[in-house]
């Protein structure tokens, strides 16, 4: 099974929850496209949150200079983000997780975005954060996937609990809830673990 997580917007704990989706299949990880930090990026981060040695850590396929939009900081490097060239890892591992950046619709070069890397038999995480503005940026996501055709696995709450948010979300996507990741005042492989043994037994049920 391959997973893609997403998010509504930037920071909201895509890679957080990637870490603890990785942790709790003991899955295989790969992020595409990495903007910026090259010293400390997500696979680094995902990496060393996680406690299990099965896991293995794919490359990225693009690992871009500027913290920025992926077309932009390609454009900055003097390159072209082509799909062509962004081959899903061959592994042998049950589970793969795949890592987006930023949401759906951000744009990888002038005509495609990253939906456009969601591949029919992937399942897609969104990963929801609470804040002024993020029902209308979930619902908008979760339409997007649907109007596609994409198989969304269900949703993550990233955050304190907001039940006028989260009942709204829920009741018109009709997707699943998956679990929430509490605002924690500190993540690690321990914290990480944790979370994982809560999201194990959804995650082997998708």
């Amino acid at each position: 099974m391959k997973l893609f997580i997403t998010g509504i917007s930037t920071d909201v704990g895509k890679t957080i929850a990637s870490a603890m989706i990785t942790e709790a299949l003991e899955a295989d990880y790969w992020k595409p496209i990495q903007a910026g930090d090259l010293e400390n990026s997500d696979t680094h981060k995902v990496r060393a949150y996680v406690s299990n040695e099965k896991s293995f850590f794919y490359d990225n396929s693009y690992a871009l200079n500027t913290a920025a939009s992926p077309h932009l900081a390609a454009k900055l490097d003097g390159i072209t983000i082509e799909l062509s060239q962004i081959n899903i890892p061959e592994t042998t591992n049950e589970y793969l997780v795949i890592e987006g950046a930023g949401g759906i619709f951000v744009p990888l070069n002038d005509t495609d975005t990253i939906i456009d890397l969601i591949q029919p038999d992937y399942k897609v995480v969104v990963v929801s954060r609470h804040y002024l503005g993020s029902i209308n940026h979930t619902l908008l996501t979760i339409e997007a996937l649907q109007n596609r055709k994409i198989n969304i696995a269900g949703i993550i709450f990233s955050g304190d609990e907001n039940i006028a948010s989260e009942s709204v979300i829920l009741n018109k996507t009709g997707a699943r809830f998956l679990g929430r990741i509490e605002q924690e005042p500190y993540f690690d492989k321990n914290v990480i673990k944790e979370y994982a043994e809560r999201f194990r037994e959804v995650l082997l049920d998708l």
